[in-house]
């Protein structure tokens, strides 16, 4: 996205505001989905950014969701995406949550494990409301080229490959949740087209073989995503030129039904749909000498964006100026950090940034997916960044989140 939008300055403007691109939203969709094999669906993976005019610029545009949490439940539906659409998912689920899902009239659900089966069985029972389940799969060994290892290792997620060989029976379909499919998901931020024709290869192999194994017609097959973007600092989506012809190769060889939609064939994507759109600006508020290194206090820390590096998943985010006095050396080896009372509050320890003075603007770029909702909001309690939604080049929403307490039910 640009900068700023058409209708704003530098100087004027709030900070520190996060800014959402829909124009931006809107071309990433086509790009992946020109990356895609026809027909496929696709699913937005309501955790890389909730907020509802993107949710609702996807919907528009043709995707599905994908929640894993009652609160993502709430913010689709409130999105405009119907229950219908949607795909429910997670690890574990509080019987509570099953039951206000499938009363929202939510009738896909992915599941991990019998006990997963079950207590989507037992909900859809005494609802009276069938629904249908793909089973999640920890395949039996990682696929290269992943950017975080989802499958071939102890993991929460998805029954392990074996475990379903060996003891098929206890994974079939229950009376109220038929099982009409498989759900793999092996690696997420996968540049390398290879890599991830790899993954997709690996996959779509396993779930042929689970099919046979468990007697069942594949309805759903929900191949997972994997599509890289850059974070927090400048750069291009991945591209992937021939990914829809080889799939189409693949799904033609393991499930000839597909072109058909049998069976349906999905895929998921949360930050390649919507990193680009985000850019984050926030204000100097200090700018100082350390044990003879320059420091450079910001209004934003991991409170606003990158609170996930206490994963060590991170890179250093080194801010580029927006607004400010010319001139000055770049500040080189700069320790960049936040306002909150913790040294653990830091962009980066060792940075090249521009000369900056205290009431100067600067800017994170590609911070669509991943920032806000992923921050340590509640920290020390500080306000939330403005959310700003721009379309057509025109500011045409602002809000910010707050956090309250309510007495307990």
């Amino acid at each position: 996205m640009s900068d700023l939008p058409d209708d704003i300055t530098a100087g004027a403007m709030a900070t520190p505001s996060y800014h959402y691109d829909l124009d931006e939203v809107r071309r990433s969709h086509a790009r992946l989905r020109a990356a895609l094999p026809e027909p496929s669906e696709v699913y937005y993976s309501l955790k890389a950014n909730p907020h509802p005019a993107i949710v609702s610029a996807l919907h528009t545009a043709g995707c599905r969701a994908e929640v894993c949490s009652p609160g993502e439940l709430q913010a689709a539906l409130d999105a405009g995406v119907p229950a219908g659409k949607l795909l429910y998912t997670g690890p574990g689920k509080q019987d509570r949550a099953v039951e206000d899902a499938v009363k929202a009239g939510v009738t896909e659900f992915s599941v991990d494990s019998p006990h997963g089966l079950d207590q989507l069985d037992e909900t859809a029972r005494r609802l009276d409301a069938p629904v249908r389940a793909v089973l999640r799969v920890n395949d039996s060994t990682p696929a290269p080229g992943q950017g975080l290892t989802m499958t071939g290792v102890a993991s929460p997620f998805g029954a392990d490959a074996e475990w379903i060989l060996a003891e098929p029976e206890r994974f079939r379909s229950r009376p109220m949740a038929r099982l009409v499919g498989f759900h793999l998901y092996m690696g997420t931020n996968v540049p390398d087209e290879d890599a991830l024709m790899a993954q997709f290869t690996q996959s779509a192999a396993t779930a042929r073989t689970l099919a046979d194994v468990l007697g069942i017609e594949v309805e759903l097959l929900d191949l997972g995503g994997g599509f890289a973007a850059p974070y927090a600092r400048e750069g291009e989506l991945a591209s992937y030129p021939t990914l829809a012809g080889r799939l189409a190769e693949l799904l033609d060889d393991g499930f000839p039904g597909w072109r058909e939609g049998r069976p349906a064939v999905a895929f998921e994507s949360g930050r390649h749909l919507v990193a680009t759109c985000g850019t984050l600006f926030t204000r100097v508020l200090d700018v100082k000498r350390s044990h003879g290194r320059r420091v450079l206090v910001l209004e934003s820390g991991i409170n606003h964006l990158g609170g996930m590096s206490g994963l060590r998943r991170l890179p250093q985010i080194a801010p580029a100026v927006l607004h400010g006095e010319p001139g000055g050396e770049p500040l080189a080896d700069a320790m960049v950090t936040g306002p909150l009372c913790t040294p653990l509050d830091t962009w980066a320890r060792a940075a090249e940034v521009a000369d900056v003075r205290p009431g100067d603007v600067v800017r994170v770029p590609n911070v669509g997916a991943y920032g806000l909702s992923a921050s340590l909001l509640a920290f020390l309690g500080h306000p939330a960044p403005v959310e700003v939604v721009v379309d057509g080049g025109r500011i045409v929403q602002e809000s910010r989140l707050t956090l309250q307490r309510q007495p307990s039910n």
